[in-house]
């Protein structure tokens, strides 16, 4: 019997890349064969590259439009024509068995060609919210897959979590991971992070956060582009490490007492798959406010707690911070317990087996 094959469409941000990611290495594991799809320059095809994946490159630079523009509207409608050429062809070449869209627009030519085609296939949405794209995509889903609870759901729908990189199964010894860094290897340590890309907002707040918080040290994931600025903002502050990006979070992550971040869906399930307590900054321009639902999920079980971007956003994220006491730790660790959401590490191999008996 031939091997199943699968066409995944990723990328655009890591918050769609890294789960598709996770998801296609766990079907190439179990004998399929995986073909990724992402838009024309995207960075994660050096990342398949780089890991022996197929990848194929849609000539899809940008998203539809959130406002009225008739140019860019004009040119979004000539690239979407010319990409379901582009996934026609290439589902009629590689004959998938199922094909995959992680959300992001580049999921949307793919679903359509294959539903036409008699493909079946399936969405997977991470957040909280139905993203636009994964809403018209689901009209034409075998299956939908989510990552975290709903209050809109569909018969159709399972909930399956986010899949994250295998790599937040290894142990990691924290003391060792905060020496390395040059940081005390005792000492109650806040991993900062704002996505891939940093967050300019959370950044500006935190060097108020770091001098009213002496007993504490910070890891700070600036974001390549704020890297400078952020530190020079830290000059003479002997209790911060800073670093523009880390391919290793998931280390960082085991090697800290709480995380201050953004609630992108794939850091909520990185969060959930170490049980690292939270302080989460939702990104108050997020389509729908979606990442603040996203907050919602980990909040009301009492894993994290949520501050609100803002004018008083130091003074706010200082009173967390100090709150964080050792017991107020243990009882957000406790209360994943609690969480009704499948384990991310292993959600990859379950939504494999799921997508390898459509």
């Amino acid at each position: 019997m031939k091997n199943k094959r699968f066409l995944i469409a990723s990328g655009g941000t890591g918050g769609h890349f890294y789960p598709g990611f996770a998801l296609g290495k766990a079907l190439q594991a179990q004998g399929a064969e995986v073909c990724f799809v992402v838009r024309k320059n995207d960075p994660a095809a050096q990342v398949l590259a780089r890991e022996g994946l197929a990848c194929q490159q849609l000539d899809l630079h940008t998203g539809l439009p959130r406002s009225f523009s008739p140019l860019r509207h004009g040119r979004f409608i000539k690239q979407l024509f010319r990409s379901f050429q582009q996934t026609r062809t290439l589902i009629q070449t590689f004959r998938p068995d199922v094909v995959l869209g992680m959300g992001g627009y580049v999921s949307f030519p793919l679903i359509f060609c294959a539903h036409r085609l008699g493909v079946k296939t399936a969405i997977h949405e991470s957040n909280a919210l139905w993203g636009l794209s994964n809403k018209i995509c689901g009209r034409f889903a075998t299956v939908r897959l989510m990552g975290l609870p709903m209050r809109t759901t569909y018969p159709n729908a399972v909930l399956v979590s986010t899949p994250v990189r295998a790599d937040f199964a290894q142990p990691v010894n924290p003391a060792q991971e905060r020496q390395k860094l040059g940081l005390a290897p005792t000492r109650p340590t806040a991993l900062i992070m704002g996505g891939s890309q940093g967050a300019k907002g959370l950044n500006e707040a935190l060097p108020h956060v770091i001098k009213n918080a002496p007993n504490w040290q910070f890891i700070h994931l600036t974001g390549t582009r704020w890297y400078d600025a952020q530190q020079r903002a830290y000059e003479g502050l002997p209790n911060v490490k800073a670093l523009p990006y880390s391919e290793e979070v998931y280390k960082l992550m085991k090697a800290c007492d709480v995380v201050i971040c953004r609630s992108g869906a794939s850091t909520l399930a990185e969060l959930i798959a170490c049980r690292l307590p939270a302080i989460l900054v939702p990104y108050p321009h997020a389509a729908a406010n979606h990442q603040y639902f996203n907050a919602k999920v980990l909040a009301d079980t009492g894993c994290a707690q949520i501050v609100q971007e803002g004018p008083q956003l130091s003074e706010r994220l200082t009173q967390a911070l100090l709150a964080c006491t050792p017991q107020t730790l243990a009882a957000r660790c406790k209360a994943y317990g609690q969480l009704p959401i499948p384990n991310p590490l292993g959600a990859a191999n379950k939504t494999a087996q799921l997508l390898l008996e459509l």
